[in-house]
């Protein structure tokens, strides 16, 4: 029967199979190939647009990077010229009439104090080192200690050691070392 139908409509089935074979080649030398690169199209735009919002991120935490470090250095700057004693000479006064008139103002009485000044390893700062010893009551040297640290001035509390003192008044002896910094002979800064 299949025989039958061949021979009968053969114009038929040729044009039938021609069509088909044309439409099968089409399909494979036109559609298909279009078909990839489109696919591979949007694959690469998709690749884009992540790249693009990567780089924009990155961007970003650049911006910020230059943004804190120019803020960090106008930080720094200020603290070079307002915070710190501008050298040896001010960072004395500073130590030597802070503390005296501090522990006045507590009721402390001075037994002794001495400076020294080094410079800091790796650095342009000097450090100006002080040892102190005071006496008074408890509550006298917890004045005092609070009044200093929230002081304006910087001055780093390195060592407190706190002792027995006069007995019969019950007094007691505040060893302080404590160190305050500032800009080394020379440092334009």
């Amino acid at each position: 029967m299949l025989e039958r139908i061949l021979t009968e409509k053969r114009v038929y089935v040729v044009a039938l199979a021609a069509g088909l074979i044309a439409s099968l080649a089409v399909y494979l030398l036109l559609i298909h190939p279009l078909r990839v690169s489109v696919s591979g199209a949007e694959l690469r735009r998709e690749s884009a647009e992540r790249n693009l919002r990567a780089a924009e991120r990155a961007h970003e935490a650049a911006r910020a990077t230059v943004t804190g470090l120019a803020r960090a250095k106008a930080d720094l700057q200020h603290f070079y010229r307002d915070v710190l004693p501008r050298d040896l000479s001010a960072a004395g006064r500073m130590t030597y009439l802070r503390l005296a008139q501090l522990a006045r103002d507590a009721n402390l009485r001075y037994e002794r104090r001495t400076f020294s000044a080094e410079r800091v390893r790796d650095s342009e700062l000097d450090v100006l080192k002080t040892s102190m010893v005071l006496e008074g009551s408890y509550e006298d040297i917890r004045r005092f200690i609070h009044r200093l640290e929230t002081a304006p001035d910087f001055v780093v509390i390195d060592q407190v050691a706190l002792g027995p003192g006069r007995e019969a008044e019950g007094l007691l002896v505040l060893t302080l070392e404590l160190s305050t910094y500032f800009r080394a002979a020379g440092d334009a800064r």
